[in-house]
């Protein structure tokens, strides 16, 4: 459930001026570094237009939290879950759903979280709904990167930057290598896969066996947020020892097999599948 706490106070102070003198776009670019106040934020923007009580949106009548909950037919999300990609399969029926008119009220609500990982595909099918909104409609995009979105999308929505929300070096770090702040919050303490890793490292650059055994575990029950954070580390290692000019040639090697990792980490290769062809090709 969306917490409306999480709001974006200057945000929704902006949005509530355009609410009042009528002036909200059809279309919204919101750039969050965490995702998490753009997201509530967009919620906050839904109870706005629905809540049924004095001081809107009070976040508790039944409108309010109907939408929060994700059962309200006029708010619809569209999140990739941990994928690595936004279809257009996932795009297409929202873009039906809101071609029609408001079931219960006067706008329709578009929310797409991690828009940056949008396909070519679906982000021409957004284009058209961004261009050419058929119902009364907004559209709210939520990006970590105002520059991972295509020109012709950020040129059809009205930017909001959340981008003054203070975030640590490593979270921008493993933001900017392609963890979502979803799986970033779920990784919690990181000091003992941070362990686990190292001794992967030690045991690749000393050819032992024990690598497979070790792989094998890193692979038990891992999420998607750990299993990015094991290729994110080995490189972090890898790199912190080319700093100090050692094993340069076996890094060097080492960060090039990672890269080939990464694309076949996106291509929907297994993990244990990608660490294996790790140790057998260093």
């Amino acid at each position: 459930m969306i917490n409306l706490k999480d709001v974006g106070k200057q945000q929704a102070e902006f949005l509530k001026d355009a609410y009042t003198h009528k002036k909200i776009a059809h279309s919204y670019l919101f750039v969050d570094p965490m995702q998490k106040k753009g997201l509530a934020t967009a919620y906050w923007l839904a109870c706005l237009f629905n809540c049924n009580g004095e001081n809107k949106p009070d976040g508790t009548c039944n409108e309010c939290q109907r939408i929060l909950t994700g059962n309200h037919p006029d708010v619809f999300l569209v999140d990739s879950n941990g994928k690595q990609s936004l279809s257009i399969d996932q795009v297409r029926p929202l873009k039906q759903e809101l071609s029609k008119s408001p079931v219960e009220g006067t706008r329709r609500f578009f929310f797409i979280k991690n828009a940056e990982k949008l396909t070519l595909a679906a982000n021409n099918a957004l284009l058209n709904l961004l261009e050419e909104p058929v119902a009364p409609v907004v559209t709210i995009l939520i990006t970590t990167n105002e520059n991972q979105i295509l020109p012709t999308v950020r040129s059809r929505t009205q930017i909001i930057s959340f981008e003054n929300e203070k975030v640590d070096s490593q979270t921008g770090q493993l933001l900017e290598y392609g963890l979502t702040s979803d799986e970033i919050e779920e990784l919690g303490n990181l000091d003992s896969l941070k362990q686990e890793v190292k001794y992967l490292y030690q045991e690749l650059f000393e050819h032992n066996e024990l690598a497979f055994v070790r792989a094998y575990h890193l692979a038990q029950n891992a999420t998607s947020g750990k299993q990015k954070f094991v290729f994110y580390w080995l490189k972090n290692l890898s790199l912190e020892a080319l700093r100090q000019n050692k094993s340069i040639q076996e890094n060097t090697h080492l960060l090039d097999i990672l890269m080939q990792i990464d694309k076949m980490y996106s291509s929907n290769v297994s993990f244990i599948n990608c660490l294996d062809y790790l140790i057998l090709n260093f």
